[in-house]
This record gives structure tokens, C-alpha cells and sequence, in this order.
């Protein structure tokens, strides 16, 4: 298993040898150490726990304090599992950095989407508006909710107005365009979830496109 986490710088373009633009986001990722390596013996499932971006001793406390000290590594921010086939392939304060990919893998990046607040249906769930002429008195509301003798309610589940992204997305078997292990970046090719600086977490693809 091939992972990594990263950060969100955003979006450019790059130019192929044929001249073609490709639309690109710039993703600063890793490097990641690993804090903690779990076993089906121990704790019932194989993976691995890394950890990403340092952290004061002053902000974290001493449970934290006291799982790092027992690995060895230094204090972390972000903390994330990834499951693993052969944990003893790996070892605790190991790092793991961009050049596990290479130019052309493809990925699944998971992240947090952007929050746009409160919205209606039209544009949370795409439904049609009524009529925008002057005669009609229905524009954007929320339409026809069920009849009014039988059922006589409102069935759960209607796609109504409320709260719409910030959301966990995962946009699956995207391209690795570029590595550059020298940044610690990675150039991924279209969008990945959530805004400039966003935590994300990037690794192999599980159904890779034909």
C-alpha cells in the first residue's frame, strides 16, 4: 500500500511535450513518519499510523506526549491509518516521502470539501426551478413536498434546503503528472476536494480505470 499525507497549495497548468495544457493541483506532501505499527494479533487488523507536520510540545498533551515518546519520533500533528498486507515491512520512526509515487500512478485523494454554507434545493440538490416570468408565482422554492390527504406528512429524506459541503470526498484513479522529491510535491493532475490548505490524503489507487 502506497500513501502519503499532504496539503493543498492549489491549482496550475503544465504543458506535455505535445504542447497540450493539463490542468494540475499542486499537493506539499509528506514528509510522514510512522508512530505506531498495528497487528491482527494485537489490535485485530494490519496497518500502519503516521504521523505529518510537526507539533509544539507545548500544544499537545500528555497522552499524546507519551505515544510519541514511546516511538521515539517527534510530536505530530495529524495522525492517520493506513492498512498494510506485511506490517513487518515497516518500522516505527520510518519515513515515508513523495517518491513513493512515481509519474503516471493513478490515486485516490480523500479531503474535506469546501463548506458553502446553507443552501436551498436548487443548488444542493440540482432540481429545477418554476417558471421566471412575471406571471408565475414559484421561482426557486422547494417544490412539491407530498400530498396533503395521504400521507398527510412529509416523508424522511426529502432533499430540501440545509447545510451543503464539508463533506469527506474521495476523487478516485487520478494521475500523478509529477514528483518532485526535492519539494516534497506532488502534481496531480484536475481537482482534489477542499480549499487552499486543506489536509488530504493521497494513495493508490483501489479501482484502477482500463
Amino acid at each position: 500500500m502506497k500513501g502519503i499525507l499532504g496539503r493543498k497549495i492549489g491549482m496550475t497548468q503544465i504543458f506535455s511535450e505535445e504542447g497540450v495544457a493539463i490542468p494540475v493541483t499542486v499537493v506539499e506532501a509528506g514528509p510522514v513518519v510512522i508512530t505506531q505499527i498495528k497487528t491482527v494479533d494485537k489490535e485485530g487488523y494490519n496497518a500502519i499510523q503516521v504521523g505529518f507536520e510537526e507539533l509544539k510540545p507545548s500544544r499537545a498533551n500528555k497522552p499524546l506526549k507519551g505515544h510519541f515518546d514511546k516511538a521515539g519520533v517527534g510530536y505530530k500533528k495529524i495522525l492517520k491509518e493506513f492498512s498494510v498486507e506485511d506490517p513487518s515491512e515497516y518500522q516505527v520512526g520510518q519515513e515515508i516521502k513523495v517518491d513513493v509515487f512515481a509519474e503516471g500512478d493513478k490515486v485516490d485523494v480523500t479531503g474535506i470539501s469546501k463548506g458553502k454554507g446553507t443552501q436551498g434545493p436548487i443548488k444542493r440538490h440540482g432540481q429545477a426551478r418554476g417558471p421566471m416570468k412575471h406571471g408565475s408565482k414559484y421561482h426557486r422554492g422547494a417544490g412539491s413536498l407530498g400530498a396533503t390527504s395521504d400521507p398527510s406528512r412529509v416523508f424522511k429524506g426529502q432533499t430540501g434546503a440545509g447545510r451543503m459541503g464539508r463533506e469527506k470526498v474521495t476523487i478516485q484513479n487520478l494521475e500523478v503528472v509529477k514528483v518532485y522529491p526535492e519539494r516534497n510535491a506532488l502534481l496531480i493532475k484536475g481537482a482534489i476536494p477542499g480549499p487552499k490548505g486543506a489536509v488530504v490524503v493521497v494513495k493508490e489507487a483501489v479501482k484502477v480505470a482500463k
